[in-house]
């Protein structure tokens, strides 16, 4: 990739997601999501591509994998590459297949708040031999290890590092044991509290794409201002419910935060948003209506794997509750 060049994302995920699209000098442009998931909207990533584009990053967002049919289909079609970003859906399958092994390359999170954790941290696989070289490199500094695993100071190009210490791959190799119970666990009361609140008026749970699976990293309810409901307030009345519910996630649209927003990177060049070899992107309320409308309505509730079905029940009973009595404008 050359400075100047796309990457296509979504703007419902962490900054991690789009700061090492900067980092190798290349522009952010985001594309809408569905409601229902919260994933990318195919159809909106098919109109964002320029012969700008090298890549599209799938974000496979709370833990539901995204419609990745659809996204090869985009990526063969106009030769891009196609990268997983899995921080939410470990050992997530879509259509039989585990997320984060279907494009080019699978990234996952190990920060504290995931599935499998190692304090931070994460871990990118990839079944392409000449990307898999390239990714080693990125492990120190781009530094050469690759002829007989001896050091030597060989630089191939400029990299970050990335080595992980001895003590936290202990601990993930302990963690690997109990992942699979973590995230079907979660699976089994994220769904039951589905089932619970599909009737709710002015409610919506998370939509559950077929053959799909759904690791509920958190469980994202969103709460249709349409029908007159403030998320605010039933995330308040949730809370004195003593239910542990949030707002939106990550708060608002990525490019609305003043460091996109303001092309804020490196000094006061604005680089890489002012390469003379890219085109101007301008990142502005009304960029992705639907992403917009999720942050303005979501409310998050976690799930934790330790719950029991009545604590679920429970929960369910509070929406019911909240829903029922709050004053609607």
């Amino acid at each position: 990739m050359e400075p100047g060049d796309e990457v296509i994302t979504t703007p419902i995920s962490d900054m991690g997601t789009v700061a090492p699209i900067l980092l190798q000098n290349c522009i952010p442009v985001f594309a809408d999501v569905e409601l229902g998931t919260c994933n990318l909207d195919p159809n909106d990533v098919e109109r964002k591509i320029t012969e700008r584009t090298r890549a599209i990053i799938v974000v496979h967002c709370w833990g539901q994998p995204a419609n990745m049919e659809r996204f090869l289909e985009i990526s063969k079609k106009y030769n891009l590459r196609l990268i997983e970003d899995c921080a939410q859906a470990h050992l997530a399958r879509y259509k039989g297949r585990l997320a984060g092994t279907i494009g080019d390359m699978g990234a996952f999170s190990l920060q504290q708040s995931k599935h499998m954790t190692c304090g931070d941290g994460g871990i990118t696989i990839t079944n392409d031999e000449e990307l898999g070289k390239r990714a080693d490199l990125f492990v120190d500094k781009g530094c050469d290890w690759t002829e007989d695993r001896r050091y030597r100071l060989k630089y191939s190009f400029l990299a970050p590092c990335y080595r992980m210490t001895e003590l936290q791959g202990a601990v993930l190799i302990a963690q690997i044991k109990k992942l699979r119970w973590v995230v079907e666990r979660r699976q089994k009361l994220g769904d039951r509290l589905t089932e619970l609140l599909k009737d709710v008026d002015g409610v919506h749970p998370p939509e559950r794409a077929k053959d799909v699976d759904h690791r509920y990293w958190g469980y994202p309810l969103r709460i249709d201002r349409e029908k007159g409901l403030s998320r605010d307030r039933f995330v308040e009345a949730l809370s004195a419910e003593g239910i542990p519910a949030g707002t939106a996630w990550p708060g608002k649209p990525l490019y609305l935060y003043d460091m996109l927003r303001n092309h804020i990177t490196y000094g006061t060049s604005g680089y890489p948003f002012t390469a003379k070899e890219g085109r101007m992107v301008e990142y502005h309320e009304g960029l992705c209506p639907n992403a917009e409308r999720v942050e303005e309505e979501m409310c998050t509730i976690w799930i934790n794997e330790f719950y029991s079905e009545s604590d679920i029940d429970d929960i369910s009973e509070a929406v019911h509750k909240v829903a029922l009595h709050l004053p609607r404008r």
